[in-house]
């Protein structure tokens, strides 16, 4: 038993007491943990359960704020419990916490992995979205600030292209219903969908049109690729319309199109790669 100064502050007699409760809770549930491993009482385990509930809610808790209630985790957590004390064993001379706690959240990830990822995704990218969340809570209960990529990586001993990947991949258990109504206090609420912007195909016909512009195609040419992509003729059919063979069609329509071409590549702006720094005026 821990020897206390009767003159020392208030503060460091708690200090002291506390840690003596610390220690004598820690050498009861050993004693308990070696009676159920003999007996299988199932009062004893009833027991183990109620001291070491703590344990359970205080790792569920790191998962909280989500879209899984708190409740469901405490459960989940509570199930891992009683795995972890199923599974001990006194006699291995370890700590019964450095047992459970990976029994735990192996207990949490498996729920998060089957049961509330509402996009599919591989198992082993879950176990690393999981992992991630783990390591930038934990580094950002140490640092007393979020932690950066570099950081996340080095602690897990990843790159930092999967610590990136990991955090994109949780927004897939927080998926919203196009459905859902969206809107402001100054605007009438609307379904999500009809806010998503849609392809514009007038763009594809104005940029398409610039190109023949560009390309100085002549009648016949322009006749040519309206016929086989407008009218979607085969050669034979536009030589028989021009009364031209289809060897013919063919060439000027390879020529028509490698005007199309040279056209398109002119306008595209030259690679960054290339680019010149402008001179000092």
């Amino acid at each position: 038993m821990l020897q206390t100064n009767p003159e020392a502050p208030v503060e460091q007699v708690y200090e002291l007491d506390e840690r003596e409760t610390k220690a004598r809770r820690r050498t009861l549930d050993m004693q308990l943990l070696r009676r159920y491993k003999t007996s299988g009482d199932p009062a004893v385990k009833r027991e183990l359960v109620e001291r070491l509930m703590p344990l359970a809610r205080s790792l569920a808790f790191r998962y909280r704020g989500g879209s899984e209630p708190l409740d469901d985790l405490v459960q989940v957590a509570s199930l891992g419990l009683v795995k972890a004390i199923d599974g001990f064993d006194p006699d291995h001379g370890r700590p019964f916490p450095s047992y459970a706690v990976p029994t735990i959240l192996g207990e949490i990830r498996r729920h998060f992995r089957d049961h509330v990822w509402d996009v599919h995704l591989p198992r082993g990218l879950q176990e690393r979205t999981l992992s991630v969340r783990d390591a930038i809570e934990d580094l950002g209960d140490t640092l007393g600030r979020a932690p950066t990529v570099v950081q996340v990586a080095e602690r897990l001993d990843i790159s930092e292209e999967e610590v990136l990947e990991a955090m994109q991949a949780g927004e897939a258990r927080k998926t919203l219903s196009l459905d859902a109504p969206v809107g402001s206090d100054d605007v009438a609420p609307m379904p999500l969908v009809e806010t998503v912007g849609r392809g514009e195909s007038g763009f594809d016909s104005v940029d398409a049109q610039l190109a023949v512009t560009h390309a100085g195609l002549d009648e016949r040419e322009l006749s040519i690729l309206r016929m086989r992509f407008g009218q979607d003729m085969t050669q034979s059919e536009i030589g028989h319309e021009l009364g031209v063979s289809q060897m013919q069609i063919s060439r000027l329509m390879r020529r028509a199109l490698r005007k199309l071409l040279e056209a398109v590549q002119d306008e595209e702006p030259a690679p960054a790669s290339s680019a010149r720094v402008p001179l000092a005026a």
